[in-house]
């Protein structure tokens, strides 16, 4: 069996996130050549050597105040093809308690500080009913050939009122101009998007019991999305309640307080598509663990279920992304058990089963029972069988400024 293969294993310190980290700090990253960009909750970094050392960028002093201002969920990618960066930021509610998410994007092959063009998208622009009290949460964002896709959960308060997927024009974009489409729907929420889609966007609902519902959004102009259902073998249930999840770490604090059954990868590998979303702890599987499933897109059928398990510790907030060669790779979190804190780890799949090897184990269970809520794998380039992750721990305590970005390049090893 092959081994992984660390290229790269950088932490970034404080004064590449200017504190502006979380013990739920949600870091994603994008490298192209030697630039490579971070973003986390409420900061940024710009590496301009492949991701060997890092500089804060600060997302207040870029952008000018929006809503309530910059809140937390924070995304980057690049597309290869047009070579943009793409920077998605949530901001917080205004005076009416609605606020906006911001989508930047630079055309000039960098993601350096004066490069962005931005526009604001707030719920009132989609139905006026939504100018008072509603807000956007819980992001993804991915591409395919020609659009870029963008996910958000719509709550009114505390209560989820819809979930909203817009389709946006990459060549658009590349012009500094916007043309979209969107599907708003109350059936399904927190939708996972897939990484390495090309002719058709694949989506994922939270509403993931049996049987698991899959999108399939094709990538041309005018096109309509369709759903299937498909059933999974095994017992495994989810939960969408915070809280149900359970895995201790050593100091007694439950690093999986805040999750749900909710989807975090997803892939699409020739005419395979899958996904992987957490699943509650069984008789067999005594920590909460991550289901798989793999379907093929012609003949609408399950292909694997490559479920993640350990019995003595957990599995939680995966990303994935197929390379050039469609390996599969994949960064994550393992740990409880009572025995572990939380350590980042990153993989690939090579059947059956995935391999992964731990970048940093932290030293400390985080405080409050915060962890979370999403992590990025993606290609790295200019070899673009590698792949870029990121990942974070904590490092001489349990509160937010002990926080530690973590990026990483792997590969297959011999």
């Amino acid at each position: 069996m092959s081994s992984v293969n660390l290229v790269l294993n950088t932490g970034l310190d404080n004064a590449a996130t200017g504190l502006g980290t979380g013990v739920d700090d949600e870091p994603t990253a994008a490298r192209f050549l030697g630039q490579a960009f971070l973003t986390g909750n409420t900061y940024a970094s710009r590496s301009q050597d492949g991701g060997s050392t890092w500089t804060q960028v600060d997302p207040f002093a870029v952008f000018p105040f929006t809503a309530g201002g910059l809140c937390c969920d924070q995304m980057t990618l690049h597309e290869r093809t047009r070579n943009l960066w793409i920077w998605l930021l949530q901001y917080k509610p205004d005076a009416n308690g609605s606020n906006v998410f911001r989508l930047a994007v630079s055309t000039d092959g960098t993601p350096a500080p004066t490069s962005w063009f931005f526009w604001d998208f707030g719920p009132g622009l989609f139905d006026p009913t939504w100018t008072t009290g509603v807000t956007f949460d819980r992001p993804d964002m991915a591409t395919a050939n020609e659009h870029l896709y963008i996910s958000y959960n719509v709550f009114r308060g505390t209560v989820g009122t819809a979930t909203m997927v817009f389709k946006i024009s990459l060549g658009q974009l590349a012009l500094h101009q916007l043309s979209y489409v969107y599907y708003n729907t109350t059936a399904d929420t927190s939708f996972c998007l897939a990484r390495g889609a090309t002719t058709d966007m694949y989506l994922l609902s939270e509403t993931v019991q049996n049987p698991v519902r899959i999108f399939r959004w094709p990538d041309a102009d005018g096109s309509s999305w369709t759903r299937t259902d498909f059933n999974t073998s095994g017992a495994w249930t989810g939960s969408t309640t915070p809280g149900t999840y359970v895995s201790r770490c050593p100091n007694g604090s439950n690093w999986l307080g805040k999750l749900t059954v909710r989807a975090t990868a997803g892939w699409v590998t020739g005419n395979n598509v899958g996904f992987l979303w957490h699943a509650l702890a069984t008789s067999d599987r005594p920590q909460p663990w991550l289901k798989g499933l793999v379907v093929d897109t012609t003949t609408m059928t399950v292909v694997s279920e490559p479920d993640l398990w350990n019995g003595d510790n957990a599995y939680a907030y995966p990303a994935t992304c197929p390379n050039d060669d469609g390996v599969v790779g994949i960064s994550l979190f393992f740990g409880g058990g009572g025995t572990l804190n939380p350590r980042h780890v990153v993989g690939f799949r090579e059947d059956p089963a995935w391999v992964l090897a731990g970048t940093r184990d932290s030293t400390d269970g985080p405080y409050g029972d915060l962890w979370g809520d999403y992590l990025s794998c993606t290609l790295g380039h200019p070899d673009d069988t590698n792949w870029v992750a990121t990942g974070y721990t904590l490092q001489g305590g349990s509160t937010f400024q002990f926080v530690d970005p973590q990026y990483v390049e792997f590969t297959v090893g011999p």
